[in-house]
């Protein structure tokens, strides 16, 4: 399985979560990368932090960062999940250098 590749995907989830569906949500989203042939590294929580702009009347967001393995499918099923994620305001996932 040589075509694991690094990425990092930071995610905001919406502040107004407790922090049992915080804690569901973020487990849903490390569980599909585990289900989808990737392994999870690590999970940074960085807690409600403010917006630098408002998101659907959301003024600030629960920030995670997690550095997950995977195929590049691996990252296009995680985009497409938390694309219709009615949970998130705003995800990313970037492909990190292994330099």
């Amino acid at each position: 399985m040589e075509s694991l590749r690094s990425y990092e995907t930071l995610f905001v989830l919406k502040p107004d979560l407790d922090e049992d569906a915080t804690t569901a949500a973020i487990e849903r989203l490390t569980e599909l990368i585990q289900k989808n042939k990737g392994t999870v590294e690590q999970i940074n929580r960085w807690g409600k932090k403010r917006l630098a702009y408002e998101i659907e009347d959301y003024r600030e967001g629960y920030y995670t960062l997690v550095y997950f393995q995977g195929e590049p499918e691996t990252a296009k099923e995680l985009d497409r999940v938390m694309r219709i994620s009615d949970f998130l305001l705003r995800h990313t996932i970037v492909r990190r250098d292994t330099a």
